[in-house]
């Protein structure tokens, strides 16, 4: 395994980017940006490393998801930020838009009145698709496993002064 280092340097720069614009994008304050870059620039780079390995997309997809879910959730405390909206943003860039693109575009080219090669076209969509699909399950379960295995305990009783009791209904005979 050979990792081009600006190339990774390249992909975490520009999921930093990307990752800050989605924070923005989602109303996170101007001092938990810089945590969204970061979130960001740790996924595309876990990705790169895992693809430089040998890994597919989904594959390499999905230890993104899990580094950085555990990464968000393990500094959530220190943070101040959700760790659920922290990884989340972090993860966005990770989407394979270009993928989803060419699936649709393909999809779309079986419309024309006498496409070109419709069998080879519709199975090169559908492929497209479905990595597509593969890679968005990939980042939703690494994002979930992280959540489940760093679970807070919940609350096993409420003390009486918390408890809502409902009242207990008596019918009419």
């Amino acid at each position: 395994m050979t990792v081009n280092l600006l190339h990774l340097v390249h992909q975490a720069l520009f999921g930093a980017i990307a990752a800050s614009g989605f924070g923005i994008l989602f109303n996170f304050g101007w001092r938990d940006i810089p945590w969204c870059a970061a979130s960001g620039a740790l996924a595309l780079a876990t990705r790169t490393l895992g693809q430089d390995a040998g890994w597919n997309l989904e594959a390499a997809a999905f230890a993104a998801a899990v580094v950085a879910g555990f990464t968000a959730r393990l500094l959530r405390s220190h943070l101040g930020i959700g760790g659920h909206d922290l990884a989340a943003a972090g993860c966005i860039p990770m989407v394979p838009g270009a993928l989803a693109a060419q699936g649709i575009f393909g999809l779309y080219a079986l419309t024309a009145p006498t496409p070109i090669n419709p069998s080879a076209t519709l199975v090169t969509s559908m492929e497209s698709i479905l990595r597509v699909l593969f890679t968005m399950a990939a980042i939703g379960t690494g994002l979930a496993i992280a959540t489940l295995v760093l679970r807070s305990p919940a609350k096993t009783s409420l003390p009486a002064s918390e408890r809502h009791e409902f009242p207990k209904l008596r019918l009419k005979e």
